[in-house]
């Protein structure tokens, strides 16, 4: 399908860091078919700048300093820049995000308005957990995307969102970047202290309360008496790191435990892991495991909201329930002790994560999802085309069982 004038595609997010949903955009903006779509970033000044040097020349970055939909001179201004760009397509990233946008984008009678849900938000507390304000933004939202089918009932269980305009499109990574056959320089386990009979963990994540870190601090006491020569490997960081030095010292795993701060680099982590690990209480569908798998390492993760998704338990790696330091230390182990499970696994999760999770396949759901909502929008449509039918699939499961 060509069109004869590309629609004008604004991607919008209010945050200022760069994490898993920013990376998300950049792939997006880096593989629409410029055939297709002109694309947009508007974005805080500071994650501009973040971005700015990994994005395509042709991608007009505007950035516009709107965190609250208090502001109201900076909402006024976000219309003005739609309606000067004459942008056709608004895509916010999180609630938050769509919450300063998706009413401007209403009001500035932008074609179609959509918005993405990287995942649950355990954050809300209080009135805030009722939804109600999720509900009442929805109403300006033509279209919700979902990261994965545990996020999509969620939007439709938890926040009592309308099932129809749901669809779950899977984030991708670049794969082409992971492979079994990476090797990490010959000097980098040595510069880590890692000698050749050690049984090497890693565990890439962000050092917040999120992602587990004390649980799984308390069950490498237990991985250690089975396996002397266990390392873990802690990259990231985070608020809690000085907490979490702490705690390695009080549980005596001084010479067990590394934290590496934020790598570089992923794929030489990866190469020297035998396993990864991936304790959370709470995700979106989160992308680690996903670079684990493509390496050909297998994972032990908490089967919390879209991860069974990824690490399919006794397929492609094995899933504990989160918050439990024995369960988890049982799984490191069996991994640990059964080679053969581990390969098994490591290489069903490889191909599982090469069908599924691709930056390619990303891309293309999501220029077929643009293509098939901007024809309703414009009275254009043939009907649904394959991809929406698939992506629903659950939806309409949820819809028929709550007999919406």
């Amino acid at each position: 399908m060509r069109s004869a004038t590309p629609i004008s595609v604004a991607q919008f997010t209010h945050t200022t860091v760069r994490g898993g949903a920013e990376e998300h955009i950049l792939m997006l903006l880096r593989g629409l078919d410029r055939n297709l779509f002109r694309p947009y970033l508007v974005c805080a000044p500071q994650l501009a700048l973040r971005l700015r040097d990994d994005l395509p020349a042709d991608v007009e970055i505007i950035p516009l300093a709107l965190e609250e939909p208090t502001q109201w001179g900076q909402m006024w201004r976000l219309g003005r820049l739609l309606r000067d760009r004459k942008i056709q397509i608004l895509h916010s990233h999180q609630f938050n995000s769509s919450l300063c946008a998706s009413v401007v984008g209403w009001a500035s009678r932008i074609p179609l308005v959509i918005e993405t849900s990287h995942g649950r938000e355990a954050w809300r507390k209080g009135w805030k957990a009722k939804f109600f304000v999720d509900r009442c933004v929805s109403r300006f939202v033509d279209r919700h995307i979902a990261v994965s089918e545990a996020n999509a009932r969620y939007l439709i269980e938890d926040k009592r969102l309308r099932a129809e305009k749901i669809t779950v499109i899977y984030p991708g990574t670049d794969l082409a970047k992971f492979s079994p056959n990476h090797r990490a320089p010959v000097e980098f386990k040595a510069s880590l202290g890692i000698q050749g009979g050690d049984q090497v963990i890693v565990f890439v994540g962000r050092l917040e309360p999120q992602k587990g870190h004390q649980v799984l601090l308390d069950a490498m006491r237990s991985v250690r008496d089975t396996f002397p020569n266990v390392k873990l490997i802690c990259a990231g960081e985070g608020s809690l790191r000085e907490e979490l030095e702490q705690r390695v010292r009080a549980l005596g795993l001084q010479h067990t435990v590394m934290f590496v701060g934020y790598p570089a680099d992923i794929k030489d982590w990866l190469a020297i892991a035998d396993m990864t690990v991936l304790p959370s209480f709470y995700e979106g569908l989160p992308v680690t495991p996903i670079e684990s798998l493509a390496s050909g390492k297998p994972v032990v993760a908490t089967a919390v909201d879209g991860t069974p998704e990824v690490v399919i338990h006794e397929k492609t790696g094995l899933t504990v329930p989160p918050g439990d330091p024995v369960r988890l230390a049982t799984a490191i182990c069996r991994l640990l002790s059964d080679p053969q499970l581990a390969r098994r696994l490591a290489l069903e999760g490889q191909q599982w994560v090469l069908d599924n999770f691709s930056v390619e396949r990303l891309v293309n759901r999501t220029q077929q999802f643009y293509l098939e909502h901007w024809q309703l929008k414009q009275g254009r449509s043939n009907g649904a085309l394959p991809m929406q039918r698939n992506a629903t699939a659950s939806t309409r499961v949820i819809v028929q069982k709550r007999g919406l």
